[in-house]
């Protein structure tokens, strides 16, 4: 059977750290002091070896999934989507016979797809044109030689709010 060591200290501490520790190392510290949190730390620090475990084991197929729960000899994971889940499965025994190799004592494994709810589409780059100074005096010069009447008011407009836009991204 796998001998689990780990960097953690489980028994509750009540210590205060120091100005130079991590804000991360604080909210240990600070996790360690209550007894309830305190307990958790076992399970926690056994799922994140198993994950690097099978990350190890399975670079190419376990990079998106995650181990949700390990008790009593069932191994249970997340898969993103359906089509990782069905890869992740054919490896199955595979990953099985090798953590069992590695002293892990693992009966079963179930693999869950856990689609996430909050997709957020990624934000379209606008990218900015620039025009030449050559275009932009064409286009002032246009601008003057039109005729002010209804008829090239919105196009007048237009070029001017165009003028505008580009000489001030120049400035910048």
């Amino acid at each position: 059977m796998k001998r689990f060591t780990s960097n953690f200290s489980y028994q509750p501490r009540a210590t205060v750290t120091s100005k130079g520790a991590s804000p991360a190392h604080g909210a240990v510290d600070f996790l360690r002091t209550h007894d309830r949190m305190a307990a958790l730390f076992p399970a926690v620090a056994r799922m994140a070896e198993l994950q690097k475990e099978c990350t190890t084991l399975l670079p190419e197929t376990f990079h998106a999934c995650t181990v949700v729960q390990f008790e009593g000899g069932c191994l249970v994971f997340s898969s993103p989507n359906a089509a990782l889940a069905t890869k992740l499965k054919q490896r199955l025994p595979k990953l099985q016979e090798a953590l069992l190799n590695r002293g892990w004592q693992v009966n079963s494994i179930r693999v869950k797809v856990s689609v996430s709810t909050s997709f957020t589409a990624p934000v379209p780059v606008r990218k900015e044109k620039q025009l030449p100074l050559d275009a932009l005096s064409a286009l002032s010069e246009l601008e003057q030689q039109l005729e002010t009447s209804p008829r090239n008011a919105a196009l007048k407009a237009a070029i001017q709010t165009m003028l505008m836009r580009h000489r001030t991204t120049q400035k910048k």
